[in-house]
């Protein structure tokens, strides 16, 4: 079980200056709208904190457009809702200042890159998807089936009002280890460079008994590579030390949803 409390709320507490504009072209007025600045938590998800930039804006588009589902993009990149804002901020962060200028549109929605996601529940159903993904892997989904209606609402309401004790009262036994090896697999998420994804099947353990370290996972993802060891990863903005055991990692760095989201952004 995660035991580092303090490593676990400065995590939890980790959040980005974002200043949210307008496109231009869609701008009902012959002023341009003032920007909205707001500090929003990593772990969160867009669609859980910008209630504030759908009402700043609204006033200031055509009235047919203003039932039109929002959606944001960054220098021309739309940004896909179900990754956690912290995992799309380190995506693009080389090429951005701070704050990060995100551009809101309520038109021409880019149905060949992202999800719809009209209201808080199509979140709540992802999250919670990730979740007994996460579990799976982890318990074979022995905790979350075993878990409450109302332990699966502190979960999520935890994470939609940013509540880090009450969310970590239920997650904590998400976290506890199903025997001496710890979990049967890690859950984690590597994006590449090339924008993919991979995901793959890595015990925490070794044959031996040793704890694997993130450098083992590496070398498991990318087999026969010698550059692997070189790759750079990055997590919640900073680069865990290779020699970190993946068991604690798992437990300590995972986001909400229960995953390591790891992000290869120098090879």
């Amino acid at each position: 079980m995660a035991t580092d409390r303090e490593v676990l709320r400065e995590i939890w507490e980790g959040k980005l200056p974002i200043c949210f504009r307008l496109d231009p072209d869609e701008v009902n007025d012959l002023q341009e709208p003032e920007p909205l600045y707001l500090m929003v938590p990593r772990l969160s998800y867009f669609p859980l904190v910008v209630d504030k930039v759908r009402k700043h804006f609204l006033k200031l588009i055509s009235e047919e457009k203003q039932d039109n589902e929002m959606w944001l993009e960054h220098n021309g990149i739309a940004l896909k809702w179900h990754y956690p804002i912290g995992v799309l901020f380190d995506m693009y962060k080389e090429d951005v200042q701070l704050p990060w200028a995100v551009t809101v549109h309520f038109e021409k929605f880019p149905e060949n890159e992202l999800l719809h996601c009209k209201t808080r529940e199509v979140v709540e159903s992802h999250f919670m998807a990730c979740l007994k993904e996460a579990d799976a892997l982890k318990h074979k989904n022995q905790v979350v089936s075993n878990m409450q209606r109302k332990d699966h609402n502190q979960l999520w309401l935890g994470l939609q009002n940013d509540k880090f004790d009450q969310f970590w009262a239920v997650n904590r036994r998400l976290m506890e280890q199903g025997s001496e090896e710890g979990f049967k697999y890690i859950p984690f998420r590597l994006y590449h460079k090339d924008d993919s994804l991979i995901q793959k099947l890595v015990k925490p353990m070794r044959d031996n008994g040793e704890r694997k370290t993130l450098e083992d996972l590496l070398s498991e993802i990318f087999p026969g590579d010698e550059k692997a060891s070189e790759l750079q990863i990055v997590t919640h903005g900073i680069e865990p030390p290779k020699d970190t055991p993946l068991q604690w990692m798992s437990e300590h760095l995972s986001y909400p949803d229960n995953f390591l989201h790891l992000l290869v952004t120098k090879s």
